[in-house]
């Protein structure tokens, strides 16, 4: 059972992984639509392996108060961690890409806004 659920949590991080990169390279061709299109799977994935996660300590909590040596895990385990600790940084990068994007997008947004009397859109009549 253990077994399982490492090597499903490895799946779904270099799924995650694949998506990332991804989305880098959406941003930098300037392809929104598929970036948002994989929103959804994305958030999915993070949600399962969080649940997987929780589940996976509970498995070896209870392997070790049946006295199974856990230590047979520590490879598996050792690569899970691997692939979540790329997944973090790859979310980072994403993250340093998108961000001054958004921030950008703010200020121009702040600006016609307060050029037009604290509203977006100017009303004349």
């Amino acid at each position: 059972m253990i077994q399982q659920t490492v090597i499903k949590m490895i799946e779904q991080a270099v799924q995650l992984k694949a998506d990332i990169n991804e989305d880098i390279k959406d941003i930098m061709n300037a392809e929104h639509e598929k970036l948002l299109n994989r929103n959804d799977n994305k958030l999915q994935l993070m949600r399962d392996i969080s649940q997987a996660h929780k589940d996976l300590n509970d498995q070896l909590a209870n392997a070790m108060n049946n006295g199974v040596d856990i230590d047979i895990y520590r490879d598996m385990v050792d690569e899970l961690e691997e692939h979540l600790t790329e997944v973090y940084a790859l979310n980072g990068r994403l993250a340093a890409i998108v961000l001054p994007i958004k921030q950008m997008y703010t200020e121009i947004v702040n600006d016609i806004s307060s050029s037009n009397g604290g509203n977006l859109v100017e009303v004349s009549g």
